[in-house]
Protein backbone atom coordinates (compact mmCIF):
# COMPACT_ATOMS: atom_id res chain seq x y z
CA UNK A 1 0.00 0.00 0.00
CA UNK A 2 2.69 2.36 1.00
CA UNK A 3 4.58 2.18 -2.84
CA UNK A 4 0.55 2.67 -4.19
CA UNK A 5 0.18 5.61 -2.05
CA UNK A 6 3.87 7.23 -2.57
CA UNK A 7 2.97 6.86 -6.67
CA UNK A 8 -0.43 8.23 -6.20
CA UNK A 9 1.15 11.54 -4.52
CA UNK A 10 3.10 11.69 -6.86
CA UNK A 11 0.89 11.69 -9.79
CA UNK A 12 -1.24 14.34 -8.08
CA UNK A 13 0.92 16.95 -6.34
CA UNK A 14 4.00 16.28 -8.57
CA UNK A 15 6.51 15.88 -5.46
CA UNK A 16 7.40 12.99 -2.55
CA UNK A 17 5.42 12.55 0.49
CA UNK A 18 6.12 11.63 4.07
CA UNK A 19 4.07 9.05 5.43
CA UNK A 20 2.29 8.31 8.68
CA UNK A 21 0.74 5.53 9.63
CA UNK A 22 -2.10 5.19 12.53
CA UNK A 23 -3.40 1.79 13.55
CA UNK A 24 -6.70 1.11 14.58
CA UNK A 25 -7.28 -0.53 18.11
CA UNK A 26 -9.03 -3.29 19.76
CA UNK A 27 -10.02 -2.84 23.49
CA UNK A 28 -9.69 -6.62 25.27
CA UNK A 29 -11.44 -6.20 28.55
CA UNK A 30 -12.98 -3.30 30.10
CA UNK A 31 -15.92 -1.55 28.42
CA UNK A 32 -18.44 0.91 29.30
CA UNK A 33 -16.11 1.80 32.23
CA UNK A 34 -14.05 4.86 30.92
CA UNK A 35 -16.96 7.25 31.83
CA UNK A 36 -16.68 5.64 34.92
CA UNK A 37 -13.23 6.76 35.14
CA UNK A 38 -12.76 3.19 35.33
CA UNK A 39 -9.40 1.11 33.47
CA UNK A 40 -9.55 0.23 29.78
CA UNK A 41 -7.16 -2.13 28.25
CA UNK A 42 -6.67 -1.52 25.05
CA UNK A 43 -3.91 -2.17 22.10
CA UNK A 44 -3.31 -1.17 18.55
CA UNK A 45 -3.97 -3.19 15.86
CA UNK A 46 -1.88 -3.43 12.38
CA UNK A 47 -4.75 -2.68 10.48
CA UNK A 48 -4.42 0.94 9.59
CA UNK A 49 -4.80 4.56 8.13
CA UNK A 50 -2.13 6.11 6.33
CA UNK A 51 -1.89 9.55 5.86
CA UNK A 52 0.88 11.33 2.68
CA UNK A 53 1.92 14.37 2.90
CA UNK A 54 4.01 17.51 2.06
CA UNK A 55 3.95 21.35 2.57
CA UNK A 56 2.97 23.48 -0.23
CA UNK A 57 3.62 26.82 0.85
CA UNK A 58 0.17 28.07 1.10
CA UNK A 59 -2.24 28.81 3.30
CA UNK A 60 -4.40 25.98 1.88
CA UNK A 61 -5.17 21.92 2.83
CA UNK A 62 -5.46 19.95 -0.21
CA UNK A 63 -7.18 16.69 0.79
CA UNK A 64 -7.27 13.57 -1.75
CA UNK A 65 -9.34 10.32 -0.11
CA UNK A 66 -8.36 7.51 -1.97
CA UNK A 67 -10.96 5.08 -0.47
CA UNK A 68 -13.77 7.31 -1.59
CA UNK A 69 -11.82 8.97 -4.73
CA UNK A 70 -12.89 12.52 -3.13
CA UNK A 71 -10.62 15.71 -3.18
CA UNK A 72 -11.65 18.64 -0.67
CA UNK A 73 -9.24 21.75 0.22
CA UNK A 74 -10.05 24.39 3.24
CA UNK A 75 -8.25 27.18 4.46
CA UNK A 76 -5.99 27.26 7.70
CA UNK A 77 -8.01 29.49 9.59
CA UNK A 78 -11.32 26.89 9.78
CA UNK A 79 -13.09 27.47 12.38
CA UNK A 80 -16.73 25.70 12.28
CA UNK A 81 -17.60 22.21 11.40
CA UNK A 82 -18.70 21.31 7.85
CA UNK A 83 -20.67 17.90 6.71
CA UNK A 84 -19.07 14.40 6.87
CA UNK A 85 -15.33 12.64 7.08
CA UNK A 86 -13.94 16.03 6.78
CA UNK A 87 -14.59 17.42 9.96
CA UNK A 88 -11.64 15.23 11.75
CA UNK A 89 -9.20 16.76 9.92
CA UNK A 90 -10.71 20.18 9.90
CA UNK A 91 -10.96 19.88 13.78
CA UNK A 92 -7.35 19.12 14.14
CA UNK A 93 -6.15 21.84 12.25
CA UNK A 94 -8.28 24.07 14.60
CA UNK A 95 -7.58 22.17 17.30
CA UNK A 96 -3.75 22.42 16.73
CA UNK A 97 -4.01 25.66 15.72
CA UNK A 98 -5.28 26.77 19.12
CA UNK A 99 -2.67 25.53 21.02
CA UNK A 100 -0.62 28.62 19.56
CA UNK A 101 1.42 26.26 17.10
CA UNK A 102 2.02 27.33 13.84
CA UNK A 103 1.43 25.47 10.76
CA UNK A 104 1.20 25.95 6.95
CA UNK A 105 -0.71 24.71 4.04
CA UNK A 106 -0.01 20.95 2.56
CA UNK A 107 -1.06 18.05 0.08
CA UNK A 108 -2.32 15.37 1.28
CA UNK A 109 -3.22 11.82 0.51
CA UNK A 110 -5.48 9.82 2.93
CA UNK A 111 -6.23 5.70 2.34
CA UNK A 112 -6.00 2.70 4.60
CA UNK A 113 -6.58 -1.12 5.42
CA UNK A 114 -9.34 -0.40 8.59
CA UNK A 115 -12.57 -1.50 7.83
CA UNK A 116 -15.02 1.04 8.67
CA UNK A 117 -17.91 0.36 11.30
CA UNK A 118 -15.89 -2.66 12.73
CA UNK A 119 -15.70 -0.73 16.05
CA UNK A 120 -11.64 -0.40 15.42
CA UNK A 121 -12.00 3.21 15.29
CA UNK A 122 -11.27 4.60 12.14
CA UNK A 123 -11.68 8.23 13.01
CA UNK A 124 -9.54 8.28 16.14
CA UNK A 125 -6.49 6.80 13.55
CA UNK A 126 -7.55 9.53 10.95
CA UNK A 127 -7.02 12.37 13.34
CA UNK A 128 -3.91 10.60 15.36
CA UNK A 129 -2.13 9.90 11.52
CA UNK A 130 -3.10 13.61 10.25
CA UNK A 131 -2.55 15.17 13.94
CA UNK A 132 1.14 13.56 14.12
CA UNK A 133 2.02 14.26 10.41
CA UNK A 134 1.68 17.83 11.15
CA UNK A 135 3.85 17.60 14.16
CA UNK A 136 6.27 15.39 12.22
CA UNK A 137 6.24 18.12 9.14
CA UNK A 138 6.13 21.02 11.34
CA UNK A 139 8.44 20.73 14.11
CA UNK A 140 5.24 21.54 16.63
CA UNK A 141 6.90 19.61 20.15
CA UNK A 142 3.02 18.25 20.70
CA UNK A 143 3.66 15.01 22.99
CA UNK A 144 1.89 11.81 21.92
CA UNK A 145 -0.81 12.33 25.21
CA UNK A 146 -1.12 16.18 23.55
CA UNK A 147 -2.43 14.53 19.69
CA UNK A 148 -4.83 12.37 21.66
CA UNK A 149 -6.32 15.09 23.21
CA UNK A 150 -6.25 17.28 20.01
CA UNK A 151 -8.04 14.22 18.70
CA UNK A 152 -10.58 13.84 21.33
CA UNK A 153 -11.62 17.58 21.20
CA UNK A 154 -11.91 17.21 17.63
CA UNK A 155 -15.04 14.46 18.50
CA UNK A 156 -16.67 16.61 21.35
CA UNK A 157 -16.43 19.58 19.16
CA UNK A 158 -16.60 19.34 15.13
CA UNK A 159 -17.60 15.73 15.11
CA UNK A 160 -20.69 15.79 18.01
CA UNK A 161 -19.53 12.50 19.48
CA UNK A 162 -18.90 12.64 23.56
CA UNK A 163 -16.10 9.92 23.19
CA UNK A 164 -13.59 8.99 26.19
CA UNK A 165 -9.96 9.58 25.44
CA UNK A 166 -8.84 5.74 25.16
CA UNK A 167 -9.46 5.43 20.94
CA UNK A 168 -7.22 8.08 20.55
CA UNK A 169 -5.09 7.10 23.32
CA UNK A 170 -4.24 3.79 21.75
CA UNK A 171 -3.72 4.52 18.35
CA UNK A 172 -1.27 7.01 19.43
CA UNK A 173 0.66 4.27 22.12
CA UNK A 174 -0.01 1.44 20.95
CA UNK A 175 3.05 -0.83 21.09
CA UNK A 176 3.99 -4.32 19.89
CA UNK A 177 3.51 -7.26 21.71
CA UNK A 178 1.69 -5.17 24.71
CA UNK A 179 -1.72 -4.29 25.13
CA UNK A 180 -2.46 -0.89 27.95
CA UNK A 181 -3.78 -0.69 30.86
CA UNK A 182 -5.31 3.13 30.77
CA UNK A 183 -6.37 4.43 33.57
CA UNK A 184 -8.94 7.46 32.54
CA UNK A 185 -9.34 9.37 35.75
CA UNK A 186 -5.57 9.86 36.04
CA UNK A 187 -4.71 9.09 32.46
CA UNK A 188 -1.06 7.38 33.91
CA UNK A 189 -0.98 3.89 32.07
CA UNK A 190 1.13 1.02 31.95
CA UNK A 191 2.35 -1.42 29.18
CA UNK A 192 0.84 -4.91 29.81
CA UNK A 193 2.30 -7.92 27.90
CA UNK A 194 0.52 -9.64 25.45
CA UNK A 195 3.05 -11.63 23.72
CA UNK A 196 1.10 -15.17 22.01
CA UNK A 197 2.68 -15.64 18.69
CA UNK A 198 0.69 -18.49 18.83
CA UNK A 199 -2.58 -17.24 18.48
CA UNK A 200 -4.37 -13.92 16.55
CA UNK A 201 -7.00 -11.24 17.54
CA UNK A 202 -9.84 -12.01 15.19
CA UNK A 203 -12.99 -9.85 14.77
CA UNK A 204 -16.46 -11.11 14.12
CA UNK A 205 -19.02 -8.79 12.44
CA UNK A 206 -22.49 -9.29 13.63
CA UNK A 207 -23.25 -6.91 10.35
CA UNK A 208 -25.93 -5.45 13.05
CA UNK A 209 -25.03 -1.23 12.79
CA UNK A 210 -24.85 0.85 16.27
CA UNK A 211 -28.09 2.40 15.67
CA UNK A 212 -29.18 2.44 18.86
CA UNK A 213 -25.29 2.87 20.81
CA UNK A 214 -25.49 6.76 20.94
CA UNK A 215 -28.64 7.57 22.84
CA UNK A 216 -28.54 4.27 24.78
CA UNK A 217 -24.85 4.92 25.80
CA UNK A 218 -26.24 8.76 27.33
CA UNK A 219 -29.18 6.53 29.26
CA UNK A 220 -26.33 3.99 30.59
CA UNK A 221 -24.02 7.08 31.85
CA UNK A 222 -27.21 8.53 33.38
CA UNK A 223 -27.92 5.06 35.61
CA UNK A 224 -24.53 4.84 36.83
CA UNK A 225 -24.84 8.60 37.64
CA UNK A 226 -27.86 7.77 39.65
CA UNK A 227 -26.27 4.85 41.29
CA UNK A 228 -23.19 6.93 42.53
CA UNK A 229 -25.49 9.44 44.03
CA UNK A 230 -27.47 7.02 46.23
CA UNK A 231 -24.09 5.51 47.29
CA UNK A 232 -22.63 8.65 47.80
CA UNK A 233 -24.91 9.51 51.21
CA UNK A 234 -23.05 6.62 52.79
CA UNK A 235 -19.69 7.29 51.19
CA UNK A 236 -19.30 10.64 50.80
CA UNK A 237 -15.58 10.08 49.03
CA UNK A 238 -16.80 8.03 46.10
CA UNK A 239 -16.90 10.21 42.98
CA UNK A 240 -17.18 7.68 40.70
CA UNK A 241 -18.19 3.56 40.15
CA UNK A 242 -14.51 3.22 40.17
CA UNK A 243 -14.27 3.92 43.81
CA UNK A 244 -17.02 1.48 44.93
CA UNK A 245 -16.18 -2.02 46.47
CA UNK A 246 -18.26 -5.09 44.97
CA UNK A 247 -19.35 -5.21 49.22
CA UNK A 248 -20.28 -1.57 49.32
CA UNK A 249 -22.82 -2.21 46.11
CA UNK A 250 -24.44 -5.11 48.00
CA UNK A 251 -24.83 -3.93 51.47
CA UNK A 252 -27.03 -0.58 50.25
CA UNK A 253 -28.88 -3.09 46.93
CA UNK A 254 -32.32 -2.45 48.44
CA UNK A 255 -31.75 1.17 47.85
CA UNK A 256 -31.00 1.13 44.43
CA UNK A 257 -33.64 0.61 41.95
CA UNK A 258 -33.08 -3.08 40.35
CA UNK A 259 -31.79 -1.55 36.75
CA UNK A 260 -29.68 0.82 38.85
CA UNK A 261 -27.57 -1.25 40.56
CA UNK A 262 -27.61 -3.79 37.75
CA UNK A 263 -25.77 -1.37 35.86
CA UNK A 264 -23.30 -0.75 38.52
CA UNK A 265 -23.04 -4.45 39.18
CA UNK A 266 -21.34 -5.09 36.10
CA UNK A 267 -18.91 -1.84 36.41
CA UNK A 268 -17.87 -2.72 39.57
CA UNK A 269 -17.09 -5.97 38.66
CA UNK A 270 -15.65 -5.20 35.44
CA UNK A 271 -12.78 -3.44 37.47
CA UNK A 272 -12.45 -6.33 39.32
CA UNK A 273 -12.17 -8.39 35.95
CA UNK A 274 -10.23 -5.95 34.57
CA UNK A 275 -7.44 -6.09 37.37
CA UNK A 276 -7.36 -9.94 37.75
CA UNK A 277 -6.82 -9.96 34.06
CA UNK A 278 -3.73 -7.96 34.07
CA UNK A 279 -2.40 -9.81 36.55
CA UNK A 280 -3.25 -13.42 34.37
CA UNK A 281 -1.49 -11.81 31.11
CA UNK A 282 1.44 -10.86 33.21
CA UNK A 283 1.62 -14.01 34.11
CA UNK A 284 1.42 -15.16 30.48
CA UNK A 285 -2.04 -16.79 31.85
CA UNK A 286 -4.35 -16.67 28.31
CA UNK A 287 -6.59 -19.46 29.25
CA UNK A 288 -7.60 -17.22 32.52
CA UNK A 289 -7.93 -14.47 30.67
CA UNK A 290 -10.27 -15.73 28.27
CA UNK A 291 -12.55 -16.71 30.58
CA UNK A 292 -12.38 -13.37 32.19
CA UNK A 293 -13.63 -12.43 28.84
CA UNK A 294 -16.52 -14.70 28.59
CA UNK A 295 -17.25 -13.47 31.81
CA UNK A 296 -17.37 -9.66 30.61
CA UNK A 297 -19.50 -10.72 28.24
CA UNK A 298 -22.34 -12.29 30.07
CA UNK A 299 -22.14 -8.65 31.98
CA UNK A 300 -22.53 -6.72 28.92
CA UNK A 301 -25.09 -8.62 27.99
CA UNK A 302 -27.40 -9.54 31.04
CA UNK A 303 -26.69 -6.35 33.52
CA UNK A 304 -25.81 -3.62 31.51
CA UNK A 305 -28.36 -4.67 28.56
CA UNK A 306 -26.21 -3.62 25.81
CA UNK A 307 -25.89 -6.50 23.49
CA UNK A 308 -28.04 -8.42 20.65
CA UNK A 309 -29.46 -11.34 19.70
CA UNK A 310 -26.36 -11.00 16.83
CA UNK A 311 -23.57 -10.58 19.37
CA UNK A 312 -25.23 -13.34 21.43
CA UNK A 313 -24.62 -16.24 19.19
CA UNK A 314 -21.56 -15.31 18.12
CA UNK A 315 -20.06 -15.17 21.30
CA UNK A 316 -21.60 -18.07 22.65
CA UNK A 317 -20.59 -20.16 19.33
CA UNK A 318 -17.44 -18.91 19.69
CA UNK A 319 -16.91 -21.22 22.93
CA UNK A 320 -17.42 -24.17 21.67
CA UNK A 321 -14.98 -23.98 18.72
CA UNK A 322 -11.56 -25.38 18.82
CA UNK A 323 -8.42 -23.20 19.87
CA UNK A 324 -10.81 -20.17 20.91
CA UNK A 325 -8.68 -18.66 24.09
CA UNK A 326 -11.86 -16.61 24.95
CA UNK A 327 -14.66 -14.50 22.85
CA UNK A 328 -16.88 -11.57 23.74
CA UNK A 329 -18.76 -8.26 22.38
CA UNK A 330 -16.84 -5.47 21.43
CA UNK A 331 -17.48 -1.44 22.48
CA UNK A 332 -20.04 0.40 22.89
CA UNK A 333 -22.80 -2.28 21.62
CA UNK A 334 -26.04 -3.27 19.77
CA UNK A 335 -23.92 -4.12 16.85
CA UNK A 336 -20.28 -4.15 15.70
CA UNK A 337 -17.82 -6.99 16.77
CA UNK A 338 -17.11 -9.87 19.16
CA UNK A 339 -13.30 -10.01 19.54
CA UNK A 340 -11.65 -13.24 19.74
CA UNK A 341 -8.62 -15.43 20.85
CA UNK A 342 -8.03 -17.79 18.69
CA UNK A 343 -5.22 -20.13 18.00
CA UNK A 344 -3.43 -18.87 14.95
CA UNK A 345 -3.52 -22.28 13.19
CA UNK A 346 -7.47 -22.51 13.80
CA UNK A 347 -8.08 -19.68 12.70
CA UNK A 348 -9.25 -20.83 8.83
CA UNK A 349 -11.74 -23.43 10.63
CA UNK A 350 -13.17 -20.96 13.33
CA UNK A 351 -13.62 -18.38 10.48
CA UNK A 352 -15.49 -21.25 8.85
CA UNK A 353 -17.79 -22.66 11.62
CA UNK A 354 -18.88 -19.10 12.58
CA UNK A 355 -19.71 -17.88 9.69
CA UNK A 356 -21.84 -21.56 8.17
CA UNK A 357 -23.21 -21.18 11.97
CA UNK A 358 -24.16 -17.20 11.92
CA UNK A 359 -25.54 -17.22 8.29
CA UNK A 360 -27.60 -20.75 8.72
CA UNK A 361 -29.62 -18.22 11.42
CA UNK A 362 -29.25 -14.71 10.25
CA UNK A 363 -29.23 -15.54 6.02
CA UNK A 364 -25.78 -13.51 5.97
CA UNK A 365 -22.13 -13.92 6.37
CA UNK A 366 -20.39 -12.23 8.61
CA UNK A 367 -17.16 -10.27 8.03
CA UNK A 368 -14.00 -11.71 9.41
CA UNK A 369 -11.18 -9.47 10.30
CA UNK A 370 -8.02 -11.14 11.53
CA UNK A 371 -5.20 -8.72 13.49
CA UNK A 372 -2.54 -8.79 15.68
CA UNK A 373 -1.36 -5.94 18.26
CA UNK A 374 1.41 -3.78 16.75
CA UNK A 375 2.65 0.06 17.46
CA UNK A 376 0.75 3.09 17.59
CA UNK A 377 1.41 6.08 14.99
CA UNK A 378 5.08 6.55 13.50
CA UNK A 379 6.78 7.72 10.39
CA UNK A 380 6.10 4.98 7.94
CA UNK A 381 8.20 6.26 4.69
Amino acid sequence: MIKKLQQVFREKYNKEATIIGAPGRVNLIGEHTDYNFGFVLPGAVDKKIYVAIAPNGTDTVNVFANQFNESYSFSLDVSEPHKGWMNYLLGVTYHIQQRGKKIGGVDLLIDGDIPVGAGMSSSAALCSAYGFALNELFQLGLSRMDLAFIGQKTEHTFVGLQCGIMDQFASLHGKKGHVMKLDCRSLEYEYIPFDFPGYKIVLVNSMVSHSLASSEYNVRRQQCEEGIAILKKHYPNINSLRDVEPAQLLQHRDELPPIVFDRCSYVVYEKERLLAGCEALKKNDLATFGKLMIATHEGLSKKYSVSCTELDFLAECAQHITGVAGSRMMGGGFGGCTINIVQADAVENFTQKIQAAFNGLFKQTPEVYVTQIEDGAKVIS
